[in-house]
């Protein structure tokens, strides 16, 4: 009989975290580290993954914080380098960093399309590239675990680059799942619903967001630790048979209609 509790575990394998000085990727950095893994927590603001990664070691954790801007191929190679420097080979890696616009269309202009595409969409696909290289070289096996939301699932007003991106990750994450298949990597997604972070509290406390909050299943919104089962779920051998899937975490918020 297999051990459970061996089975979700993260002991010697070292996870690269991106966006993780706040919200959702601080809570996925956490708790990875909580399941045994070495982590890495990167984001652009240095100041807040270091604070991330200090906490962690208070909390008898191995972690580091580095600086990070995934629309930088260059910063994304120097970061797996000095991932792998300080821990070796990156097994687990999550992509949470992204930006959010709330323009409806036709309002969003050029420069914030660009630019949404080259942080949501262009940065987790160096992320996931640089990431299966380097495995691919070393002959070994990994996750990949992309954070995309049911906006990319669901058509929901205001957001119509956010959530086109998101279906286009949702769709890469199969493309990459596919082309690695028999490697040992695998490639899947968590799209969350509408959660409690600093990127969209603000939001929540407007007489819109408050509509929104009042139209879903259970009439709340998510909390960062809600995340934490289905995280390691699909970082650990517990999910050795789960490649190519996108899995909503959202209280059953996609089942719904706009």
């Amino acid at each position: 009989m297999t051990d459970i509790t061996t089975m979700f575990s993260l002991e010697g394998r070292t996870a690269l975290v991106t966006g993780a000085g706040t919200g959702m990727g601080r809570q996925i950095a956490k708790t990875l580290s909580a399941a045994g893994a070495r982590v890495i927590c990167a984001a652009r603001r240095l100041e807040m993954v270091e604070s991330v990664a200090a906490s962690i070691r208070e909390s008898g954790g191995e972690a580091i914080g580095l600086s990070l801007d995934i629309a930088s191929t260059d910063s994304v190679t120097t970061v797996f380098d000095e991932a792998q420097e300080k821990f070796g080979s990156v097994d687990v890696l999550v992509n949470a960093a992204a930006q959010l616009d709330f323009a409806p269309f036709p309002g969003i202009d050029d420069e914030a399309w660009t630019n949404l595409i080259n942080v949501n969409f262009t940065g987790t696909m160096r992320m996931c590239r640089e990431f299966s290289k380097r495995l691919l070289d070393a002959g070994k096996p990994g996750s990949i675990i992309n954070i995309t939301s049911v906006t990319g699932m669901q058509v929901l007003k205001n957001v119509p680059c956010y959530g086109s991106i998101k279906a286009a990750v949702n769709q890469l994450t199969k493309q990459i799942a596919a082309d690695l298949f028999n490697t040992g990597i695998r490639c899947n997604a968590i799209a969350p619903g509408y959660f409690l972070t600093e990127m969209v509290a603000e939001y929540f406390e407007t007489d819109q967001g408050k509509e929104e909050i009042a139209r879903l299943p259970s009439k709340r919104v998510g909390q960062v630790e809600e995340l934490s089962g289905v995280v390691l779920l699909l970082a650990s051998n517990a999910s050795s048979f789960i490649n190519g899937a996108v899995i909503p975490v959202d209280d059953g918020q996609v089942l719904q209609l706009a």
